[in-house]
């Protein structure tokens, strides 16, 4: 077995991982890097320039899992495009999403080589998606050994936990097993139950290291977050502040609405409009429409009927009068320019009255990582095109992550007993927090941290 990974640097950007198992060629996730632009946001394809991909598995919708899929999809023609049922439902509109902001970009930034397809490529490859339920096996290389009835590799989905249809992709080979953790959240979230790993056992572990830097306080408890994020909503809205909350379009947004509407229903909130962007709807939607097949809590909780939803467009967003007590839930969460969480937090945060509060990662080096990070009272630099920002409003974060703690994970590699464990998808002071971890819990375990480009035999 050999593993590559394709992704372009070091840190959480375009995940992707090229699997060779028993002579056949599995690519897992293809992401785009958020932080760079252009075909340097891509995975690195080129270092598997005449492998034999028979199949992608995706493991969930985030654009830095599946965002460079169609490119990849040029580049293994041949391939199989395998997902969970329920980012089936997801992930054409992920896409399309993604054309359309390539399509923004390239006429406010200038970079010319997006969008880097089309939304009639998206139309396209759209018959390759194939939808299936978690913990059932999955044959993605017998047709290549002689069709039916050959024995290959095969592959299972577990539930992650992470986000809606988000798996953790085991592949099983003759004599060898890999387990892909994708991102995954081992506690419940307020609608997704955690992650359903419980009898993974595998050889070789590729896991995710995204709060390996971040230690929990003592006494941490999620039900305390929720109090005192309900609280603080109650503060700013009781002096008639407007607060918003910045989230992504999937999965964050929908964990924050149904707390909203629980909080609302219980009393501890007023009940009133919450704004959203459409992307957000959109995605609303089809939870509330695949409830009955995901794996979550207040299974008859309708978020678009629980809650007044608003969506806005931009030009609403830029005329709305702020004071009165206003929530807002809005994309993205990083604040990236161009957004409506990027363009309200220009005109919140500069008034004490009103409140921005952060609900999970947020990069540092994005300008919602900057304005998290920002001294009250002190200018800094925002964006490129929101300029200086002072900020003079309540600024709160509020540790409501959908990536499973640290000290779970670690925990995990002792219940699975790999004989390998790559590390990825983390900066590199996670990374080397779990591999010095590992090494002294799990001494026998060989910990590996592949660069952009490496392939290691496991």
């Amino acid at each position: 077995m050999h593993v590559t990974n394709l992704n372009p640097d070091t840190n959480i950007g375009a995940s992707a991982w090229l699997v060779d198992v028993e002579g056949h060629g599995l690519l897992l996730d293809a992401g785009v890097h958020p932080k760079r632009e252009g075909r340097a946001s891509l995975p690195l394809f080129a270092q598997a320039a005449g492998r034999d991909v028979e199949a992608m598995v995706i493991s969930h919708c985030h654009h830095d899992h599946v965002g460079a899929l169609p490119v990849a999809l040029r580049h293994f023609p041949r391939a199989q495009v395998l997902l969970t049922e329920l980012s089936y439902f997801l992930v054409e509109r992920v896409l399309h999403n993604s054309v359309n902001v390539m399509s923004r970009q390239r006429d406010e930034l200038g970079i010319r080589e997006y969008p880097l397809y089309s939304h009639d490529e998206v139309d396209d490859i759209a018959p390759l998606f194939q939808g299936f339920k978690y913990n059932r096996d999955v044959e993605w290389a017998a047709a290549a050994n002689g069709g039916a009835g050959t024995a290959g590799p095969t592959l299972e989905f577990f539930d992650a936990g992470h986000a809606l249809g988000a798996a953790g992709i085991m592949v099983r080979g003759r004599q060898e097993t890999l387990f892909y953790t994708g991102d995954v959240c081992f506690t419940d979230q307020t609608l997704l139950k955690g992650a359903r790993f419980e009898e993974v056992e595998t050889d070789v572990l590729i896991m995710e290291t995204t709060r390996g830097n971040r230690a929990l306080p003592a006494g941490f408890s999620r039900e305390a977050e929720v109090d005192r994020l309900a609280a603080a909503i109650q503060e700013v809205l009781g002096r008639g502040g407007s607060v918003l909350i910045p989230t992504f379009a999937l999965g964050r947004t929908q964990e924050i609405l149904a707390l909203l509407a629980l909080l609302m229903r219980a009393g501890r909130l007023k009940r009133q409009p919450v704004y959203i962007g459409g992307l957000g709807r959109v995605f609303t939607e089809i939870y509330d429409l695949q409830s009955h097949r995901a794996h979550r809590q207040h299974t008859t909780l309708q978020l678009h009927e629980a809650l007044n939803l608003v969506v806005l467009d931009p030009r609403q967003l830029d005329a709305m009068k702020l004071a009165g007590s206003r929530l807002f839930v809005l994309t993205a969460g990083m604040m990236t320019e161009h957004t409506g969480a990027h363009d309200l937090a220009l005109r919140l945060a500069g008034d004490e009255q009103h409140a921005i509060f952060f609900v999970g990662y947020t990069d540092p080096d994005s300008p919602g990582g900057r304005l998290k990070a920002a001294p009250r009272g002190v200018p800094f630099p925002f964006s490129a095109s929101g300029g200086d920002l002072t900020v003079r409003c309540d600024v709160r974060s509020f540790d409501l992550t959908a990536h499973a703690n640290r000290d779970d994970l670690l925990d995990f590699v002792g219940q699975v007993s790999p004989r390998v464990v790559l590390l990825g998808h983390g900066d590199a002071p996670a990374r080397q927090w779990f591999e010095t971890q590992i090494q002294q819990r799990y001494p026998k375990v060989r910990v590996c941290q592949p660069q952009p480009g490496e392939t290691l035999a496991v």
